[in-house]
């Protein structure tokens, strides 16, 4: 087969879609010698991508997502390569792609958190976004061959939400690796973002359904208990995380919160290793990286109980109602106070972490690649 994957979000920049696609074509290029692949890339992460496998080759897709010219002029590209089989890792299918193709949904988060204090845009312009984002999503679970999900909790959410025969839908679930193989010694790492044990850590995006709001509000009672605990948030300082930030400037504890901005990959390890525990508030995930890649680390995860957390974290995680500041506070409070517990978090967290390997996420995905022949 000749099948080609949207490879625009390949990298680092892209987050955990980013992740995602990078580990699906690198591990695609170890294990498949039979099919011929085309890797579209924007010109921001050409370089980043330099294929291994001579079945693999990579083109330029010089489209911005979401936009009029990835509707337009993807289509004609992808259809000038003459495949067999397309991939998009992401729901921004085309509307006007009409050759097989396979589709990976993460999450439904947008359908559940329909809110403005989730975008910049303005209420009209957001309603407009919403729309567009219902009209393609729509349209690309019900055009493709196979979706692919990566929890069994986003399954029964798609299959609910979108009506779908549950056969068509599969799950790969997605894993954790070590982030820099010469990562940076920890304590230049601390020194570097002028970061003070102890603190507990959290690395991610700030949008709402991240449920930072709530943890703040859970460390202003935390730090009268622990008047040394700092709490450090790992993000890109956007608008999300200013708001944050200005948040914290309000309730009078800055000095104690931290906002370092976008770490890079070889300064995490170090974070990680440092820190007394990884906490996840999330009201909604379709898979949940984070705290997987802090299990790796030896780093005891404190993790919300909704969405698919307990599915993929099981017993490597200790867990609280992400709507109760008490709760959080309390979870948090009795593992600071308890390093015996931390420790057992410690190994089932080791364990859990184990049981997730990018390379079986690519073998179930070419095999769903081949049941499209």
């Amino acid at each position: 087969m000749h099948i080609g994957i949207d490879a625009r979000f390949f990298g680092p920049e892209g987050k955990g879609l980013g992740r995602y696609t990078e580990k699906l074509v690198k591990n695609l290029e170890i294990i498949d010698s039979l099919n011929q692949y085309t890797i579209f890339l924007r010109e921001e992460n050409w370089d980043y991508y330099q294929p291994k496998n001579p079945r693999f080759r990579k083109i330029k897709a010089p489209f911005r997502w979401y936009s009029l010219k990835e509707q337009v002029s993807f289509p004609r590209l992808i259809k000038a390569q003459k495949l067999d089989l397309m991939h998009f890792p992401h729901f921004n299918v085309p509307l006007f792609y009409y050759q097989p193709f396979i589709v990976t949904i993460h999450d439904l988060i947008i359908t559940h958190f329909p809110t403005t204090r989730a975008t910049t845009l303005g209420p009209a312009r957001y309603l407009l976004k919403r729309l567009g984002y219902q009209w393609v999503i729509s349209s690309a679970v019900k055009r493709s061959r196979k979706v692919i999900t990566v929890s069994e909790y986003t399954k029964r959410e798609l299959v609910s939400y979108f009506r779908l025969n549950p056969d068509k839908v599969a799950v790969t679930y997605e894993a954790a690796e070590p982030f820099s193989a010469t990562p940076t010694p920890a304590q230049d790492v601390l020194a570097k973002y002028k970061i003070n044990e102890p603190y507990i850590l959290y690395v991610g995006n700030a949008y709402p359904h991240k449920n930072l709001e709530l943890l703040l509000e859970a460390f202003a009672e935390l730090k009268e208990r622990f008047p040394e605990l700092k709490l450090v948030l790992v993000g890109r300082l956007d608008y999300f995380y200013g708001r944050l930030k200005n948040k914290s400037e309000l309730m009078g504890f800055a000095s104690r919160v931290v906002f370092p901005g976008y770490i890079p990959d070889e300064d995490l390890p170090g974070l990680y290793q440092k820190a007394m525990l990884y906490v996840f508030p999330s009201l909604a995930e379709g898979f949940g990286l984070p705290p997987l890649e802090a299990m790796q680390y030896g780093l005891p995860v404190v993790a919300s109980s909704a969405s698919c957390l307990p599915e993929v974290l099981g017993r490597g995680a200790a867990y609280f109602d992400p709507k109760s500041k008490h709760a959080i506070v309390k979870v948090l409070s009795d593992l600071i106070n308890d390093s015996p517990a931390r420790d057992n978090l410690r190994q089932l967290g080791y364990r859990q972490v184990k049981t997730y390997r990018w390379p079986k996420m690519a073998e179930q995905t070419l095999a769903l690649y081949e049941q499209q022949k």
